[in-house]
């Protein structure tokens, strides 16, 4: 989603044309596929970070167009609500000391975007979402103003043809209505990239979704939203809701919602865009100039614009990624699972992790898909977001073949910390920097502490010296920026401080955005 569309009036024959652009772009996608048309490996990685912007009270600040300007840098770019921005990593390769130049370049970039921030009476926040967010921050009103996003709004809200819903029951209970999408907003995320060969593909997306839910369990940083404690990582659910365009009677016929996990294990790219095109109605029926069987009879390269905008718009938490470069097509696994932060360093543990255990994974001899059920995976996604780094997982036996159900903590110390391990040194990344980042990881799970978990603590912390919920949640961000600023990684982070010293009154702001 993040090229420009035009937000014209759409029509019958525009859907009617988007239609048949979509098969010739999944014909296309085919002969490119079967001729072996796409880039040789070159184990790039990218990053991506949204972001959130919050005054110095804590309290969200609708400034992104403002602070955008004076960043001037194209790594920066809009994002749904105007509360959001999103910095982008230029691509890597998998290599000697890419983790710690990761890290370098995500702080300089997060410190140079804080100080311009500061500018306008704002701050960068890094966080899945912003605690202090209530739903008068989040109407239509609050849309970044962009063509892309307002069309996107109105398209999925006459899909749905009344409000959205959010009921979400977790340590306490939300039930909301939106006229929007702009709920959606609420959830930043870390998107990691990782550019593969078609053959390659199926083995390290169907790794990406044995290991979501602990990437989840072990990353969790989103617990409350709207004001209520929910689910440890407390995004999916919320952005599922806030994207789903079915109604009641859709979601009773066992419609797919256009944000899912999936429900199979793949063989081929192919399978996931073909099902894209096959179960989810066009959003954006905008067609491109190209066509693109007419451009591969030429012998030329085509960048199937349609199925490209279509992906866009169906929120696969690892979704396949076609993209043109230089004029050679190349495929990526988007994975998209993790909540942004608690600090760089946390990132970037993140990163090591997922990006081990994919590579270790994808070359057992006997991958973890063949011994686990789809359906086992699909639930450890969910275990995982309702409990965070306290969810137990169904995962297979080592050796001993059948399923247990077994910690998150002690199946990532035990199992999956020595396979990240091992796929880090495949990669070739430099020992320091893996056991480094790694370590992190385990610290995190020995202490069982990560950004959910001591974002709980922290905020009853703040309700036991005497805050009300508003000024409790408030207190609470601006200590958690405090201390994402500072730099040390979440498991490290103490609870108590004297949350009494220069709080704001607990009454609630005026409704409207700020």
């Amino acid at each position: 989603m993040g090229e420009k569309v035009a937000a014209d009036d759409i029509g019958l024959a525009d859907r009617e044309r988007y239609r048949r652009k979509l098969h010739e772009c999944l014909e296309a996608l085919s002969r490119l596929l079967g001729e072996k048309r796409f880039d040789r490996p070159k184990n790039l990685v990218g990053l991506e970070i949204e972001l959130n912007l919050a005054d110095a009270d804590g309290l969200p600040r609708m400034m992104n167009s403002q602070v955008l300007e004076r960043i001037a840098s194209r790594d920066f770019q809009t994002e749904l609500a105007r509360c959001n921005l999103e910095v982008n990593i230029a691509p890597h390769r998998l290599h000697g000391q890419v983790l710690d130049h990761l890290a370098e370049e995500l702080r300089t970039g997060l410190a140079y975007a804080d100080r311009k921030a500061g500018e306008v009476a704002s701050h960068i926040v890094m966080i899945g979402i912003l605690p202090t967010l209530h739903s008068a921050d989040l109407t239509v009103a609050s849309l970044s103003e962009i063509d892309r996003y307002v069309l996107l709004n109105d398209q999925m809200r006459a899909a749905r043809g009344e409000d959205f819903a959010l009921d979400i029951q977790g340590v306490e209970r939300l039930v909301a209505r939106s006229p929007s999408i702009a709920p959606e907003a609420a959830c930043t995320s870390v998107q990691l990239h990782l550019q593969v060969t078609p053959g390659r593909f199926a083995a390290v997306w169907n790794a990406a979704q044995a290991i979501a839910a602990v990437q989840v369990a072990i990353g969790a940083n989103s617990p409350f939203f709207f004001g209520r404690e929910l689910w440890q990582e407390s995004r999916p659910p919320v952005f599922q809701q806030a994207t789903d365009t079915r109604p009641p009677e859709l979601q009773a016929q066992g419609v797919r919602p256009r944000t899912w996990f999936g429900e199979r294990w793949v063989d081929s790219a192919y399978e996931l865009f073909e099902e894209n095109v096959r179960y989810f109605p066009p959003l954006l029926p905008i067609c491109g100039t190209q066509e693109p069987l007419a451009v591969l009879e030429h012998g030329g390269i085509p960048d199937l614009a349609e199925l490209v905008l279509h992906n866009g718009t169906v929120y696969r938490w690892n979704r396949p990624v076609y993209a043109v470069a230089d004029g050679v097509p190349h495929l990526r696994v988007e994975n998209r699972v993790l909540p942004a932060g608690p600090t760089v360093a946390d990132v970037i543990a993140n990163t090591a992790l997922y990006y081990g255990l994919v590579r270790a994974l994808a070359d057992e001899p006997r991958p973890v898909w063949t011994r686990l059920p789809f359906a086992a995976a699909a639930e450890n996604f969910d275990a995982a977001c309702r409990y965070g780094i306290d969810a137990r997982l169904r995962w297979p036996r080592p050796g001993r073949g059948g399923i247990a159900e077994i910690p998150v903590v002690r199946l990532v110390r035990q199992e999956l910390l020595p396979l990240a391990a091992a796929g880090l040194d495949a990669w070739g990344v430099e020992p320091a920097d893996r056991d480094r980042y790694l370590g992190i990881i385990e610290q995190r799970c020995a202490r069982r502490i990560n950004g959910a978990s001591w974002q709980v603590a922290a905020y009853r912390h703040a309700v036991h010296q005497g805050l009300e919920r508003d000024a409790a949640l408030a207190a609470m961000t601006r200590r958690y920026g405090e201390l994402m600023q500072a730099g040390d990684p979440v498991h490290t982070w103490p609870v108590a401080w004297p949350v009494a010293e220069g709080t704001v009154p607990g009454a609630r702001r005026p409704a409207g955005p700020r």
